[in-house]
């Protein structure tokens, strides 16, 4: 495993090489492979550019972001202004059943209600949002709707394990209760991690995914 001291060097680096981050208010902290990273940026959408920096690094196994937005002021929009702005971009997202999809704005904050069919399409509303200007944070209370879980969930999700990520699958425990997907074992990528929380979240009558995988090396086969 790579020494913290090296990973905390090879993540800050990385931060400071990636035009979409700037840095200069940004801290990295690692213990044991887990990285936190603190400070502010300049936008909402900075906070996704910070997080997909550091997965790029290898040797990273968790990543914490506890980074606040701090906007300029040419930047700062109200409540109003934010609210309109949101119910035009939802106006014109496809695919998603947003009629269904409720938001409120509050002090920057946009907080989202509402029921959708699949996973995708509540992340998709948030990945639609979070780019606006002024937006300090979004919560995103998106539900997905009630559906019956087949008998053969755990076969299903497991088959598209083997489909989408076949030398991480035999490394993967999955375990159903009622709608709710739990994950354990052990990926060698973060990659590898996305694909295996991916085929979870598309299995029908999933409604919540409890992802404990790790990143890691994997035992030799």
């Amino acid at each position: 495993m790579k020494p913290d001291s090296e990973l905390k060097t090879d993540v800050s680096a990385e931060l400071a090489w990636d035009p979409a981050v700037d840095a200069t208010a940004i801290d990295v902290a690692v213990n044991e492979g887990r990285v936190t990273v603190s400070g502010h940026v300049a936008m909402l959408s900075e906070t996704q550019a910070v997080e997909r920096a550091v997965r790029r690094v290898y040797g990273v196994r968790a990543i914490e972001l506890r980074l606040d937005v701090k906007l300029a002021p040419w930047q700062q929009r109200t409540d109003q202004e934010i609210a309109l702005a949101v119910d035009a971009v939802l106006a014109w997202v496809s695919g998603v059943p947003t009629q269904d999809i409720r938001a409120t704005v509050k002090r920057g904050y946009i907080h989202l209600s509402g029921e959708v069919d699949w996973d995708y399409q509540r992340k998709a509303v948030q990945a639609q949002l979070r780019p606006l200007v002024g937006v300090l944070g979004i919560r995103n209370g998106i539900t997905l709707k009630h559906r019956l879980t087949p008998a053969d969930l755990v076969s299903r999700i497991e088959g598209a394990l083997e489909r989408q990520a076949r030398r991480a699958a035999r490394h993967i425990e999955v375990s159903v209760d009622t709608g709710t997907v739990t994950l354990r074992g052990l990926a060698q990528s973060w990659q590898e991690r996305d694909a295996i929380v991916g085929a979870a979240w598309a299995a029908p009558g999933v409604c919540c995914v409890v992802d404990e995988v790790q990143v890691g090396s994997q035992p030799a086969p």
